[in-house]
């Protein structure tokens, strides 16, 4: 699975609706309102980098008030759980 962080620039009385039509759009599965560098990160998770370069390239950024957008593609996940994990080798409750 391929997980992606899409950084989007949007005009700001677009900001609402793009989050809701972002939410809808299939591959994304995740949509926040932030800020900093950017206004909105939409998560996408798909199967393909082909999937991915569609959903950016049509689905995303051809929404009305999209400004610009920059995709970051995960290399690895690091849950907390498993963090914890790793440093508790050898450790007792005892």
């Amino acid at each position: 699975m391929i997980h992606a962080f899409v950084l989007i620039d949007a005009t700001p009385g677009r900001l609402a609706d793009l989050a809701v039509e972002l939410a809808e759009t299939d591959g994304v599965s995740e949509v926040y309102s932030v800020s900093g560098k950017a206004d909105i990160v939409a998560v996408v998770r798909v199967r393909r980098h082909e999937d991915l370069a569609d959903i950016v390239t049509r689905h995303i950024a051809g929404l009305d008030g999209i400004v610009s957008t920059s995709t970051l593609i995960a290399f690895q996940a690091y849950r907390r759980s498993d963090l914890d994990a790793i440093w508790d080798v050898g450790a007792s409750d005892d």
